[in-house]
């Protein structure tokens, strides 16, 4: 435990990390709002490590639970969110370089905690996990994270997927807030990842029937189709409720490994049995197979294994991270301009995202460092239209 005179240095370090002077935001170019959210950003970051730390003594004196107290009382949070506060603070107290990096603003807050969840969960090596967290996005560094707890578990992941199956939970109850029912439940990777597909096949069913003048929004449309599922447990599933499940193939070995779903997500190798009835098994062979994947101007439509591909490669959505499962692929040089339907010329994008690119000006970029597709925003404003094109090809 350090003494009063370091924590006393550490809090005024961190004090004048979280100092951060009143701006005039109207007056600043866009370069500049960018640099006051990176500002804004570390001083966030520098706050959270001094509540994690003063939660974190309050644990460390009364216990766990009088710090929860203190959270809600003090802090005027949910209960559920004062447990969350003090379960990381605890970890956190054991992790110094992520602590540091936390202080410091190099780690932010959303990277520090699943650094934290995972320390409860098994063996990591935190050095690794605490320099990928200052470069990688919140997404990708949710799967970095996973398969490191993978790879540095004995059993292939085995222990960490009974841990969360241990975990599930679920609640049905009114909100005191308007009166409606909610339903709120967590479950293993696998499982989610389960009950995810069946829902999102839902969701397409029901999109493909709708009044186009008269779409309700994303979350009232998953509702629906979380209510037809259980209300109507008898009716024919949806096209497209199959798991998708990736591993590699050991040529020398001549067995599966790295098994994982569309979105990275590792799973251990043994749960393929356990998922086989439910899913496809892919091993990843793509680029050994181009020409099943361009379809050229045979085609508008991805093919099946076009979309099974770019799951593997985007992960998810290109804006905005969403599953593989809420997706559809998208033609970066457009159809109608004559692009091919080719796994090059094609990213995977939610509706939302799809509707950024063909109404609010959006672009489709390929970062050349890491070959992977992102969204950029557009360069003018949102009501110019002059000169506005929905997307663009990747670098040569």
């Amino acid at each position: 435990m350090k003494n009063g005179g370091e924590s006393g240095s550490q809090g005024r370090a961190a004090d004048t990390a979280v100092r951060v002077d009143p701006v005039e935001v109207s007056g600043l170019c866009d370069a500049g709002l960018r640099a006051r959210l990176r500002e804004l950003g570390r001083a966030d970051s520098a706050l959270a490590a001094m509540k994690a730390a003063a939660l974190g003594e309050i644990a460390r004196r009364r216990g766990a639970s009088a710090a929860e107290h203190a959270a809600k009382d003090t802090l005027l949070i949910s209960g559920r969110a004062a447990r969350g506060d003090v379960k990381a603070a605890v970890a956190l107290s054991e992790l110094d370089m992520t602590r540091e990096g936390l202080a410091d603003g190099s780690v932010p807050v959303g990277h520090a905690r699943l650094i934290a969840r995972a320390a409860t969960e098994g063996p990591i090596d935190e050095g690794f996990l605490a320099e990928r967290a200052q470069r990688e996005g919140y997404d990708e560094f949710r799967r970095t994270v996973a398969r490191h707890q993978a790879d540095q578990s004995s059993d292939d992941g085995a222990s960490l997927l009974e841990q969360q199956h241990q975990a599930r939970s679920g609640r049905v109850f009114t909100s005191r807030d308007n009166g409606m029912v909610v339903l709120n439940a967590q479950f293993d990777s696998v499982t989610g990842a389960r009950l995810a597909t069946v829902i999102a096949a839902m969701e397409r069913h029901l999109y493909h029937h709708e009044d186009p003048t008269a779409r309700p929004s994303h979350p009232q449309r998953t509702a629906d189709a979380i209510a037809k599922l259980i209300l109507e447990p008898d009716a024919q599933r949806p096209a497209g409720t199959s798991l998708l499940v990736v591993a590699d193939y050991d040529m020398v070995n001549h067995q599966l490994t790295n098994a994982r779903l569309s979105d990275g997500t590792p799973i251990p190798i043994g749960e393929i049995a356990n998922v086989a009835a439910d899913a496809h098994v892919l091993p990843a062979i793509f680029n050994h197979a181009t020409g099943d994947l361009r379809m050229g101007r045979r085609r508008r439509t991805a093919t099946d294994l076009q979309r099974a591909a770019l799951a593997l490669r985007d992960q998810g959505c290109v804006g905005c991270g969403v599953s593989p499962d809420h997706c559809r692929s998208h033609h970066i040089i457009e159809w109608q301009d004559d692009g091919p339907t080719d796994y090059g010329n094609l990213v995977s994008v939610c509706n939302r995202c799809h509707d950024k690119i063909h109404h609010e000006g959006f672009t489709v970029e390929q970062n050349p460092d890491t070959g992977r597709y992102r969204l950029q925003p557009p360069t003018r404003p949102p009501n110019d239209t002059k000169g506005r094109t929905g997307s663009r090809a990747p670098p040569r």
